[in-house]
């Protein structure tokens, strides 16, 4: 899905039924802030939205995932496109969560000999600490690249509003967490839960 293209399209049509970012937002019951960052492509309208907010603007859930209007002879090509799209987002973000635990794996079996090595063999002061040095780098290295994977992949949902968002990075490296779920504030409704991954944004 092109989230940008989708955002101007949003606007466009926004504008075309004479509406302000504040009163499109006043029918919807969200806040403005929420249809400015869909229209600069930074978020997606949540499942709940997308029928209203067609409704509103005269568009098929369709036309709004193609960001542009399509005839009759194009709806069907345009759905299975669309479908298509959601389908690649949910892969790409799979392959994103398996190369971070992949990642993750590796750095264990990287760091870990080079601290027993430094431990269990008799070498100069300043090279076991090198050893350790290396190994201790080789982590903070593989869990920086593990979650910076893990954070693009897809996205994460309040149990409150529903809101998809990602995180800033230090939210979510501080973030307790559980295998699929993570501590996080949400930016709609401000509530602190545990946010549920999901695959597409």
């Amino acid at each position: 899905m092109d989230q940008i293209k989708i955002g101007r399209f949003i606007a466009a049509e926004r504008k075309r039924k004479g509406y302000t970012q504040r009163q499109l937002a006043d029918i919807l019951g969200i806040s403005d802030k929420t249809i400015s960052k869909w229209e600069c492509g930074n978020g997606f309208p949540e499942v709940s939205f997308l029928l209203p907010l067609c409704d509103e603007l005269d568009l098929s859930v369709n036309e709004l995932l193609a960001g542009e209007r399509v005839s009759e002879n194009e709806y069907r090509k345009k759905a299975e496109e669309n479908m298509m799209n959601l389908v690649k987002e949910a892969q790409e973000s799979k392959k994103k969560i398996i190369l971070s635990a992949m990642v993750a794996g590796l750095v264990i079996i990287a760091a870990v000999p080079l601290f027993v090595i430094s431990g269990a063999l008799v070498m100069e002061t300043w090279l076991r600490f090198l050893l350790m040095g290396i190994g201790l780098l080789t982590i903070i290295m593989g869990i920086v690249i593990a979650c910076i994977l893990d954070r693009d992949a897809g996205a994460f949902e309040c149990p409150a509003c529903h809101e998809r968002f990602v995180p800033e990075m230090r939210e979510y490296i501080m973030g307790p967490h559980t295998l699929t779920k993570r501590k996080l504030h949400c930016p709609k409704c401000g509530s602190n839960k545990y946010c549920r991954h999901v695959l597409t944004k």
